[in-house]
């Protein structure tokens, strides 16, 4: 705590905000417009690359919040006080942090994979901010960012040789998303049948629940999309710009309306079970990933 102290001791309204700006890029929101893009726009394998590595870091993440239970600095500590703006968004458990995980997972898989070094130089230096804001807002211990920071670094480097070997060995790929659904059904099968002590706060289980069910769909999902993509469709990447950003834009509108407009109807549909959500996100991914880039061949035909 003695390095949230002294977080604490140097906040001021202009840092406050700042550091608050900065926090939401290691949000999940983020994360999924950024993956998206590549995916759609720039080299689907490099989107695989991505959503791969988000997907992992968030299981390891939420299996790591439930089984250790750390409670918030300021649960731990009634003397400490945080930035009251991120409180909103400092829901659950502490450890790990699943801001840095995210921000070190796509930041740090940019700059792994980009040829451009102000982009990666950017990157870095953005994944860096997101972390310490965590502890600046005093949301999060040094050990919670650290332990994500140090998972999320590993996914970045061990996946990516993985991922570009799909070049010469395309069936690898489906290999790779084979062994993460199977992470993911290990997950849910652990949030179902782990004997949780009676302790176990209510809302943060349930709320780990529903992350095992949806990560296993969207899992599930994507291994769909990529038989589907590498057999049948194979859409292509290029556009001109005014085609990338109705790409992204459409995109991004039609899985938030898929996201949002089939939650009540399923849960109702599953007599409010969880496996709603699996259902839910696996269909995301499908409209994502199968459904709207059969549009992207009319955009190829006006590339230069």
């Amino acid at each position: 705590m003695e390095l949230l102290y002294w977080f604490e001791s140097i906040r001021n309204p202009v840092l406050d905000v700042f550091m608050s700006l900065v926090t939401h890029l290691g949000e999940e929101t983020f994360f999924m417009v950024g993956a998206l893009f590549v995916f759609w726009c720039l080299d689907k394998r490099k989107g695989y690359y991505l959503l791969s590595v988000g997907f992992v870091g968030t299981l390891v993440n939420q299996w790591l919040k439930i089984v250790c239970r750390v409670p918030r600095p300021w649960v731990k500590d009634a003397n400490f006080t945080i930035v009251e703006s991120a409180r909103a968004e400092a829901t659950g458990y502490s450890f790990p942090s699943g801001h840095t995980q995210t921000a070190v997972g796509f930041f740090g898989g940019v700059a792994r994979f980009t040829g451009l070094p102000l982009v990666r130089v950017v990157s870095i230096v953005i994944l860096l901010l997101v972390s310490l804001s965590r502890m600046y807002l005093g949301v999060h211990t040094p050990a919670d960012v650290g332990v994500s920071f140090l998972v999320a670094a590993v996914l970045v480097l061990v996946l990516y040789p993985l991922m570009e070997s799909t070049l010469w060995f395309p069936n690898r790929l489906y290999g790779i998303l084979g062994g993460l659904l199977a992470f993911s059904l290990a997950f849910v099968a652990f949030m179902e049948f782990f004997p949780f002590p009676a302790g176990v706060d209510p809302e943060n289980l349930a709320h780990a629940v529903k992350n095992a069910y949806s990560m296993m769909g969207a899992v599930g999902g994507m291994l769909v999309v990529s038989v589907f993509d590498n057999r049948l469709l194979q859409f292509p990447n290029r556009a001109p710009w005014w085609g990338q950003a109705i790409k992204l834009v459409g995109g991004l509108v039609l899985v938030v309306l898929v996201k949002s407009l089939l939650k009540a109807p399923l849960l109702a549909l599953c007599g409010g079970h969880e496996v709603a959500h699996a259902i839910r996100y696996f269909l995301m991914v499908l409209v994502a990933g199968c459904l709207w880039p059969m549009t992207f061949r009319f955009f190829e035909r006006y590339t230069t």
